[in-house]
């Protein structure tokens, strides 16, 4: 009786490690691509690609914003491996596909316009068809860097973005100008843009300016960055 009594809690043991390995927590988000662990892991959502913070590249912080309001600080988040591709890059980052929930991440990202697909290697993973799917929807749509960069893809290669411009212009995003930024033409949310997303500097700001490009209220936006 005893034997058995300590059989089952060991299966109960594992199976709470089993749960417990599908339920680690988010530390941050490095950026459109990658997000720390609470156990220190850093994790590479595979199969996708996102401008990198820090350079001069298009829609790098609305897809780090993307990112954090789909796996938030604290968040559960569920890993799973491919094996298809490799488990760990050069960089030792996890390559992963996240789950929060029963959302691919990694798909909706690129649902959202915020990220690309980037086959490295031209490995196709257990969700490429999907992905490609998305990312065609995303492109033909406008949505999210395919609207307001101009976004040079090849799925086996990383995307490179730049600001639309023209004569210092904003390109039209597939059409949608906010009207609180008249002489340029700049997306309405969502996402939300920041100064390094757009390519103008001091272009007039009327309210509600969705984007909070004029903090300071004088009616003239992204002029200190």
């Amino acid at each position: 009786m005893l034997r058995r009594a300590l059989l089952v809690l060991g299966v109960l043991a594992l199976a709470g490690a089993a749960n417990a390995g599908d339920g680690r927590r988010v530390s941050a988000v490095v950026d459109g691509d990658t997000v720390t662990l609470t156990d220190g892991a850093r994790v590479r959502l595979v199969q996708i690609d996102a401008p990198e913070l820090g350079t001069s590249e298009c829609y790098s912080r609305a897809a780090a914003t993307a990112l954090r309001r789909l796996a938030p600080a604290g968040s559960s988040l569920r890993l799973e491996r491919d094996p298809a591709l490799d488990a760990i890059d050069r960089y030792g980052r996890l390559l992963r596909y996240v789950w929060r929930g029963s959302t691919n991440v990694n798909v909706e990202l690129v649902r959202q316009g915020a990220a690309t697909v980037w086959l490295y290697e031209g490995a196709r993973g257990r969700y490429a068809t999907q992905l490609l799917a998305a990312a065609r929807d995303a492109r033909a749509s406008g949505r999210g860097l395919w609207g307001a960069c101009k976004t040079a893809w090849n799925p086996t290669r990383p995307a490179t973005t730049s600001p639309r411009t023209r004569a210092g212009r904003v390109g039209s995003a597939g059409g949608r100008c906010d009207a609180s930024y008249p002489g340029v033409c700049i997306p309405p949310p969502p996402p939300d843009l920041d100064c390094g997303d757009v390519a103008p500097r001091r272009f007039r700001v009327l309210q509600p300016d969705p984007h909070r490009f004029d903090g300071d209220g004088d009616g003239v936006g992204c002029e200190r960055d």
